[in-house]
């Protein structure tokens, strides 16, 4: 494999870059690294060369500088030695595990292309291109287009036989023309969306690529030629219009939609609609236009119409739609899963009115408050057959990587009657009852392996809910809205192998939910401060804490910390182990040079350097013996006691039973064994 990397006076910013191709898991025996350096004028060539000379699968090729990176990857590509080329830019990095997975998928399917799913913290990311891995999939049956950057992996001789090649010099929308041209003769692509390969960053200084100003008679020059690679690739119908209705959603309505058209001046304005008119006029069809979502029809239609104005003024309401998600459930599965129930709605305004509807004749129309001035008087935007684009899912967001993964969800969208706005006077001449949508979902979240990924890493993972409608997608942080009652089910947790702390909790001062896990910043000792340990009855010193624990949890060892009546401090090791549900710790029954009287218990959940938790007061007896049924602690229920002992005795029978008759049960007949498995079943 070869990795090619355009490099021009990158400074500091390729540190992350080189750091993260030097420490790939891919045997440096197996890929090669080619900078080619466009003319750098800092300490990068040097620097370059100098790492060259450290790592033998490293190399530089050195060019005059050519003003853009066309030309660098094409050079790449020409001295590329490897069965696959990978592009990645000088700013950004790659996962550790990235080249050898995305080689092995490409290998193992022939692939002409392999897409590994990215993350950003500055930049729009496709989420829906990853939602799964695809082995195989092709520009007809995936939505490749919504993935038009190269930061992708190639098979080299596939873009030499079609002849494949960057336009150098400087341009725009350079990378929607290569990756066009690429799709249409690609066989086979494959998706890796399971693993996060590549990496955007924001640079501090500003001056990552795409940042300059938008030309507009060059960028729709440039757009003209990336339309007639699909017009030369397709025939007129549902096939070619979906690829340019991308466009025309996202390279032409995106540019004259909020926030960006509101901070146009009217002349920059009317240049950029004087550049899109005659592309819309020579591409975009009828077709083209009814598959957009309403509100974006909406503006095709202004668009057509010459009304800038018009664009300006659903730019304005657009940019005050917002999406609103109440937490109405919050419950701890055991398999570690955290149930969600969620309401969610579309809303604009201050003041947050619903997305209004009218019915007429049993169809729906966008309220005409909404559209007034946009349509002609007296008509309405029907949004009927736009009713099943209403959508919602969840997600689970790194806040520090900005790595995003979906989560499993279910929402139905119903139509609901809408409050009139606050503070509206009653109007006798209108009698249309208005009506909103309202998405009820729900749906899983977890830190844990689940198919198509592994845990996710250490850090702040925040609840998102993206709902979609009438062309509009937006995204809310789940949780400032909540229910009575979520706050006490928030419990903090221990779960899997090795086990690690996952602790639910509401920001401050925003309230949103958020999930640290494994101890990124918070402590379970201080979430469990006003929820003390109880103590279990009977002769075992054993205590319950309102830590969560799942069925494939583990023990997590912690510290004990006894502190005599004389000042002596003793730390002793001890386990917090998952028993049904809860986290459970057993109190020693003597320890050594603990001075007779009284001693505070306290334990460390959080590491030998984390806060204690302080449990009680309890007598010492001679010897160092502690006496924690004359602690005070107040005692678990006697029912869930039953319960726990049942169960205790159960898991232990089931143990027993695997290991002295699972050899017997397995030389029964097929019958026989199903028989006996359901019995056990019982047990």
């Amino acid at each position: 494999m070869s990795v090619v990397i355009p490099v021009y006076n990158p400074g500091k910013y390729i540190d992350p870059c080189i750091d993260s191709l030097l420490a790939q898991t891919l045997p440096a025996a197996d890929f090669e690294v080619l900078f080619v350096n466009d003319g750098s004028t800092d300490d990068t060539p040097a620097r370059l060369d100098k790492l060259a000379a450290e790592h033998p699968h490293f190399r530089v090729i050195h060019i005059p500088n050519s003003g853009w990176p066309g030309k660098p990857r094409n050079i790449g590509v020409a001295e590329a030695k490897g069965e696959y080329v990978q592009f990645v830019d000088q700013d950004d990095h790659m996962a550790s595990d990235a080249l050898r997975r995305l080689y092995e998928m490409g290998h193992r399917n022939g692939s002409d292309i392999v897409i590994g799913k990215v993350a950003s913290n500055f930049r729009g990311v496709p989420h829906g291109v990853f939602k799964t891995n695809r082995e195989k999939c092709d520009l007809s049956n995936a939505p490749l287009y919504d993935s038009l950057t190269p930061h992708k992996m190639f098979r080299t001789e596939f873009l030499r036989e079609n002849n494949i090649a960057y336009p150098e010099g400087k341009r725009r929308l350079e990378d929607q023309l290569y990756m066009m041209q690429t799709y249409f003769p690609a066989k086979v692509v494959s998706i890796l969306g399971t693993y996060t390969c590549y990496y955007y960053s924001k640079r501090d200084d500003g001056q990552n690529a795409g940042s300059a100003k938008l030309v507009p008679s060059g960028y729709y020059g440039n757009l003209r030629e990336v339309l007639g690679v699909v017009v030369d690739n397709t025939e007129p119908g549902e096939f070619r219009d979906r690829l340019l209705r991308r466009f025309y959603r996202v390279e032409m309505l995106g540019r004259l939609s909020e926030p960006s058209v509101l901070k146009y001046e009217p002349a920059y304005l009317d240049e950029m609609v004087d550049a899109i008119q005659p592309l819309v006029k020579d591409f975009i069809t009828d077709g083209v236009h009814d598959g957009l979502g309403a509100l974006v029809r909406l503006r095709s239609t202004l668009l057509r119409a010459d009304d800038r104005q018009g664009l300006v003024k659903i730019a304005r309401f657009a940019k005050s739609v917002k999406a609103t998600a109440r937490l109405e459930e919050f419950d701890w599965q055991p398999d570690g899963r955290i149930a969600l129930s969620v309401t969610g709605r579309l809303v604009h305004g201050e003041d947050q009115q619903p997305l209004r509807l009218v019915r007429r004749d049993k169809r729906y129309f966008v309220h005409p408050e909404i559209t007034e001035g946009l349509l002609p008087e007296g008509e309405l935007l029907d949004v009927t057959d736009d009713m099943d684009t209403y959508k919602g899912e969840l997600s689970l967001r790194n806040r520090e990587t900005a790595v995003e993964w979906p989560c499993p969800a279910d929402f139905t969208a119903k139509v609901e009657k809408a409050a009139p706005p606050a503070g509206a006077a009653a109007d006798a001449t209108d009698t249309d009852e208005t009506y909103e949508v309202v998405l009820h979902g729900t749906g899983t979240v977890t830190s844990e392996a689940i198919k198509g990924r592994g845990r996710v890493s250490r850090g702040f993972w925040d609840i998102w809910v993206p709902m979609r409608g009438l062309g509009i997608v937006r995204k809310a942080r789940l949780g400032a809205d909540r229910a009575p009652g979520v706050d006490a089910k928030c419990l903090p947790a221990v779960l899997g192998s090795p086990a690690r702390p996952v602790i639910p909790y509401f920001t401050d001062p925003h309230g949103n939910l958020t999930l640290d896990v494994a101890g990124r910043a918070k402590k379970m000792a201080t979430y469990l401060a006003e929820s003390p340990a109880l103590r279990m009855p009977g002769s075992r010193s054993e205590l319950r804490f309102e830590i969560f624990t799942g069925t494939k949890s583990v023990s997590l060892a912690v510290e004990l910390v006894l502190t005599g009546s004389d000042g002596t401090k003793l730390t002793h090791p001890a386990t917090l182990r998952p028993d049904h549900g809860r986290a459970h710790l057993e109190v020693p029954g003597r320890v050594a040079g603990l001075a007779e009287g009284q001693a505070r218990l306290s334990v460390k959940l959080d590491g030998p350097k984390g806060p204690e938790l302080d449990i009680c007061e309890l007598p010492v007896a001679a010897g160092g013996r502690l006496r924690l049924d004359q602690s005070g602690l107040g005692e678990v229920d006697p029912l869930l006691v039953r319960v726990v002992t049942v169960k205790r005795r159960r898991a232990t029978l089931r143990k027993v039973l695997r290991s002295a008759g699972g050899p017997i049960v397995r030389r029964l007949p097929a019958s026989a064994r199903k028989k006996v498995r359901r019995l056990a079943a019982r047990i």
